[in-house]
Parts: structure tokens; sequence; C-alpha cells
């Protein structure tokens, strides 16, 4: 039977990254929409989604990652900036975005996708935006009024309309100069992803160091 791991190379972040992280998860987790937060120590900053890789594959995916990541010296990523996806006006994936080194990921991510494209895997046409993802938005709370109330009047807080968690969206423009801190990536970790009931498993399969 062919056997496969659904994986990714991602940066993994820094504990102060991670509680700052935590923070604005906090902060936005009192507005009325219902969005799955990413656990603490599963968050990263995903570089390639690979998908379902078969097993006989793994090794040449790590030398592919080494290849990439030996290309690139290490340097420092300030993360910083509340937003979402596709926007904060419709909020749909949560995330804290890059400034300095934000141009350094970009390459990063183009030569380690250059190397793993080698191998078969799609590369995207979209230019690569660095982003730590910290929540998926599902809906509107239950037990809360079918309304929430915006600064200039109620609006629907049901996923039909296009306003649709407008109070999340404001409290992630008040947050868009959110600053977590800065840390340097000098390493890249090949991840397998295991998802259960209680949330996605990630485990270590190999590591890649910046020179």
């Amino acid at each position: 039977m062919n056997k496969t791991l659904r994986a990714f190379v991602a940066v993994e972040i820094s504990e102060p990254l991670r509680a700052r992280a935590g923070e604005l998860i906090a902060a936005l987790d009192g507005s009325a929409a219902n969005v799955k937060w990413v656990e603490p120590h599963n968050l990263h900053l995903t570089l390639k989604f690979l998908g379902e890789t078969h097993q006989r594959q793994i090794a040449d995916v790590c030398r592919a990652v080494e290849r990439g990541a030996a290309s690139v010296a290490p340097f420092h990523l300030e993360v910083r900036g509340a937003g979402a996806f596709p926007n904060a006006a419709r909020p749909r994936t949560v995330w804290l975005g890059a400034g300095a080194g934000a141009e350094e990921m970009v390459l990063l991510h183009d030569r380690v996708e250059a190397e793993l494209g080698e191998l078969g895997f799609r590369e995207e046409h979209r230019r690569f935006q660095t982003h730590l993802t910290i929540g998926r938005v599902r809906g509107g709370k239950r037990g809360q009024s079918p309304f929430v109330q915006s600064t200039r009047r109620a609006v629907p807080a049901n996923g039909d309309g296009p306003l649709f968690l407008a109070e999340l969206g404001a409290l992630l423009k008040q947050h868009a100069d959110f600053t977590a801190g800065v840390m340097t990536v000098e390493q890249l970790t090949v991840f397998s992803s295991r998802l259960t009931p209680a949330g996605p498993i990630y485990e270590t399969i190999g590591t890649a160091k910046l020179m």
C-alpha cells in the first residue's frame, strides 16, 4: 500500500513571538466571530505546502529544501501587522504580517520552491506573501444576537452577507500596527501534519540551515 505524508516547509517562530501572537489572539477573541485559533505551540510561518507526499520522496524533499536554504544567508524578520484574507472587511484567515525581512522571506521561498519544482511539485504563480496564520473563521458564535454592532449601524452576523464579522474586522483594523517582535531566520523545518478531531499534530521530518 502506498503511504503518504501531508507535508509542508516552514519557519518555526521564537517563543517570545509565540507569546505576543497569543496576546493578539486574546484581544481578537472578544469579537462575535467563531474563529478556530491556532494553538501557540503550532504557530509557524509556512513557506511551502506540499500536500500528500509519498514517503519515498521525503529524503529528496529534504535534500531539495537543504539546497534552497543553503543559498540564502540568515536574516532578521520582523513580525508585525494584523490582517486577514481576503481582507479585514471579510476576514476568513486571520494573520500577522511581516515588516523588515519580508523580501528575504520571498527570496527564501523562491529558492526552495525552485528546488522542489525539480521534483515535480507545482510552483505558485502568485508572489509569496509572508504571513503567520493565527486563526480561521468558521462563522458567528453560538448564542450571539444575529446582529453585531458596528460603529455606524447593526450589520448581519451570518455567513451570507458581505458585512459578516464586521466586529472582527474592526478589531483587526485597530491592531493593524501590532508588533510581535523580531526573530532570526536561520533554519527551515520540513513538517508532516496529521489531522485529528482535536486539531493538527505536526512532526519534524527534516531541518535545513540557511548559509
